[in-house]
């Protein structure tokens, strides 16, 4: 166990990477910062409806939607994170704490997985109901709720976990540049994850998309019930292209991750 850091600034430790860190305000930075705020806002304010149009709306009150509502939430929270990281980037990042840099941080990886883990929870479900072909699947509420806090739990757990111990604040020798304060094993864990789980999704939608054009070559060879069907499965595509849309969005931002000291890189 070597000397811990704990006492010493931001700065120290991004100086012992070689990571630049600006110490004045560029141009470029209050560009960002200020578009940053921007987006974040309309992000918060976005998916704040989108949870309130799902809430009061009862034709919403299924499990595929209070996933939704909780993607939407989970949004939400990145609007909220991301805002804190610009009111603590660019020149301040160099004034900021251990603590609060952990924190601007964590807030960050709590965010996006809880939006990744619920993705993976969306593909799952579809993937049972267009193999029950239903818009909407047979799951209780209760154990829609009881996922839901497992996905948060799950996301909360992460967040906490370099600021419990996984860093190289005792370790400066295994401190990445990408994200100064972490250690190097910890991102390639975040990193090899998140791919882990976008593969999962892959292959859940591509096993979807197979039995679709499957069943659709099936039912063009009878008519009774066809147009149904089609309408049915439709539906179903629909939801699912979104949902896929939604999830290489998240893979994105979860690879890029807010690890540099400054900007967001979550946009909807």
């Amino acid at each position: 166990m070597g000397q811990c850091y704990y006492n010493h600034s931001v700065w120290f430790f991004y100086n012992s990477t070689g990571k630049e860190l600006s110490l004045k305000w560029r141009t470029k930075d209050r560009l960002v910062v200020s578009l940053g705020l921007v987006v974040c806002v309309i992000v918060i304010l976005a998916n704040a409806l989108v949870v309130t149009a799902i809430a009061i709306n009862r034709r919403f009150h299924y499990p595929i939607y209070y996933l939704l509502a909780n993607l939407a939430a989970a949004d939400l929270f990145s609007g909220i994170a991301y805002m804190y990281l610009m009111f603590h980037t660019g020149p301040r990042t160099a004034q900021l704490t251990v603590r609060t840099w952990f924190m601007r941080q964590g807030l960050i990886d709590t965010s996006l997985t809880a939006s990744v883990a619920n993705l993976l929870a969306i593909a799952v479900e579809r993937h049972q109901t267009v193999f029950q072909m239903q818009l909407h699947s047979k799951m209780s509420n209760q154990r829609v709720i009881i996922l839901i806090v497992c996905i948060w739990a799950t996301a909360v757990v992460m967040g906490l976990i370099p600021n419990m111990g996984w860093n190289c604040v005792c370790h400066l020798a295994s401190c990445s540049r990408m994200a100064p304060l972490y250690s190097q094993s910890y991102l390639i864990f975040w990193a090899v994850s998140n791919l882990v789980i976008f593969c999962i999704m892959l292959v859940v939608y591509m096993h979807i998309f197979c039995y679709v054009k499957h069943k659709t070559q099936r039912m063009s060879q009878h008519t009774t019930f066809q147009h149904r069907h089609k309408e049915t499965m439709m539906n179903l595509m629909k939801t699912v292209v979104i949902i896929l849309k939604e999830a290489i969005d998240d893979e994105v931002s979860a690879e890029a991750n807010g690890w540099g000291a400054i900007g967001p890189q979550r946009h909807h």
